[in-house]
């Protein structure tokens, strides 16, 4: 797709086949209006996930990967698939976890084609093929309770940050594209689930005696009001974490975007909540700009201490 295309999503070409990297695909609906209040369509969508896709498939290669479709908007009725389609095209892999063949998501047009199921988020899991026991990174997933917002979350993550520091462990943040941000302390070295989410449970739990006016390590909705859940649970192999540069289904459409360190220490010092929110077109923007700000965390690798000896 041109640039112009690109930037208004094939409006006035509801139905059309277009090539992606030699791939044939028909489109439908891209007239189809999914974000009302914004008057996105799918088109928009399509068209950015086609231009985002030299950073964020580098993030899906090899990882098994739940669709939350939303066929009419991100008003309507939405629900999350794990079986990749049956009418997939033959390109599209699948990888078996659990009995169930999720879609493997590794060229630009495998992006394209789930935009066009109007598949406006993608969470693929922590680990890749062929080790799925294997994550490649500690999750920490910063989940505000209300009157709690992404400015408590900034500060949340700062936290974090000083304390993996201390065990000589970098992490890198990104926004949710929701309500909070994410930190991803890459570890590409081997190691379980069952280890990482202790670990995680620990930083969690450590924070929460430290900071417990700010800080909360359990679910329940009870324990957080005006706090941060750190939410340590997404290091499981069931679990799935929204990916860097998918687009949500919220009434703006937003994107967890990749952050820099000094955009979350700006935005706490400023108290500027709203530069913590990327919407598609700033994110292709910020790529276009600065690249994949989280493109390290693929390759980094660090190991990871034991919290609680032993």
């Amino acid at each position: 797709m041109s640039p112009a295309q690109r930037r208004s999503g094939g409006r006035g070409q509801p139905n059309k086949t277009v090539d992606v990297c030699g791939r044939r695909l028909s489109l439908s609906n891209l007239e189809k209006v999914l974000w009302p209040e914004t008057g996105t369509t799918k088109g928009d969508m399509v068209a950015y996930y086609s231009a985002v896709a030299p950073v964020m498939l580098p993030h899906l290669s090899g990882r098994p990967v739940t669709l939350k479709r939303c066929p009419d908007g991100v008003d309507g009725e939405s629900f999350f698939e794990k079986n990749c389609p049956s009418h997939r095209p033959p390109w599209v892999a699948t990888a078996t976890m659990r009995g169930v063949g999720y879609c493997l998501l590794e060229e630009p047009a495998a992006l394209v084609w789930t935009a066009n199921l109007a598949a406006v988020e993608l969470h693929p899991t922590l680990a890749r093929t062929p080790h799925l026991d294997q994550p490649s990174f500690v999750v920490f997933d910063l989940d505000p309770g209300e009157p709690a917002g992404i400015l408590e979350c900034a500060r949340v993550a700062l936290l974090v940050r000083e304390l993996l520091g201390q065990l000589e462990l970098e992490c890198w943040p990104k926004t949710s594209g929701s309500k909070g941000l994410q930190l991803y302390a890459p570890l590409n070295s081997g190691v379980t689930y069952a280890k990482t989410e202790r670990f995680a449970k620990a930083v969690a739990q450590l924070l929460e005696r430290r900071h417990s006016d700010l800080v909360v390590s359990r679910q329940q909705r009870s324990a957080r009001k005006g706090k941060v859940l750190i939410d340590w649970s997404q290091n499981t192999a069931s679990k799935t974490t929204v990916c860097a540069y998918s687009m949500r289904a919220r009434p703006i459409p937003t994107v967890s975007a990749p952050l820099t360190w000094d955009e979350v220490e700006r935005a706490l010092a400023d108290e500027d909540k709203q530069s913590l929110a990327f919407r598609w077109e700033e994110v292709l923007d910020r790529v276009e700009r600065s690249g994949d700000l989280m493109a390290e965390v693929l390759e980094r690798r660090q190991e990871l201490p034991d919290l609680l000896g032993g």
